[in-house]
């Protein structure tokens, strides 16, 4: 999977890529990480990305030639099944069947916006779709690209060391009314801290009865009740 990021703070992922599993993903070859400057992609000397809004108000909005001249950019050079994606709160909200339905795609371009947000014609005839990571307000796209980035990487195959783990994570699963259910609580040794127990049955070595005590338990959002 090929993830291509257009920012104006490509230095905001020089931590994020160089930890962890997705670091290892990296090496392997597993997963590409292309940061473009979308500075790069001016044509005057102070490279402006930015304007003032039609009609007036607050703020400074991304400009669509150099947005427009990046994207095209990193299509010509690309191959295969991809998607141009605009991180913006008007977005369609991101979760889990999102991010599966995203890995079914060689590469992504996510555009990573700031200030006021975009030129609406970026959204009209740039992108092939809108997503949220929330109803929230942040700085900029950055950290909803990572939050891309990871969720759709930690599906691909070889990424996570041990792949079963991710057969009972939480959201892969759905209860009778269709909502997804989470994980059960995990516990570890001690199995007593300062008089805060173990549920006894995770102690007991019946599979069968951990197994049941888990499922029952697949939902709670809160610490197990029995």
């Amino acid at each position: 999977m090929r993830f291509h990021i257009i920012t104006i703070f490509p230095n905001v992922f020089s931590g994020f890529l160089e930890e962890s599993l997705l670091k290892k993903a990296i090496d392997k070859g597993l997963v590409e990480v292309h940061l473009h400057n979308l500075r790069d992609f001016t044509t005057d000397k102070h490279k402006t990305v930015d304007d003032r809004p039609f009609g007036g108000g607050p703020g400074m909005v991304l400009m669509i030639e150099p947005v427009d001249k990046a994207i095209q950019a990193i299509k010509s050079k690309e191959k295969g099944r991809g998607k141009v994606i605009m991180l913006s709160p008007r977005g369609e909200r991101f979760n889990q069947e999102k991010t599966k339905e995203l890995t079914g795609y060689d590469w992504l371009i996510l555009l990573a916006g700031r200030y006021e947000g975009f030129d609406e014609r970026i959204r009209e005839h740039l992108v092939d779709e809108v997503v949220s990571i929330g109803d929230y307000v942040l700085n900029g796209g950055e950290v909803p690209a990572m939050v891309i980035i990871e969720a759709v990487s930690r599906l691909l195959p070889g990424f996570m060391s041990t792949p079963e783990s991710l057969e009972h994570e939480s959201f892969n699963e759905y209860d009778e009314k269709g909502q997804p259910v989470l994980d059960y609580p995990q516990y570890t040794r001690p199995a007593n801290y300062k008089g805060w127990k173990v549920p006894e049955v995770l102690l007991s070595g019946d599979h069968k009865r951990i197994e049941t005590w888990r499922r029952r338990n697949l939902s709670r959002v809160e610490g197990p009740t029995s």
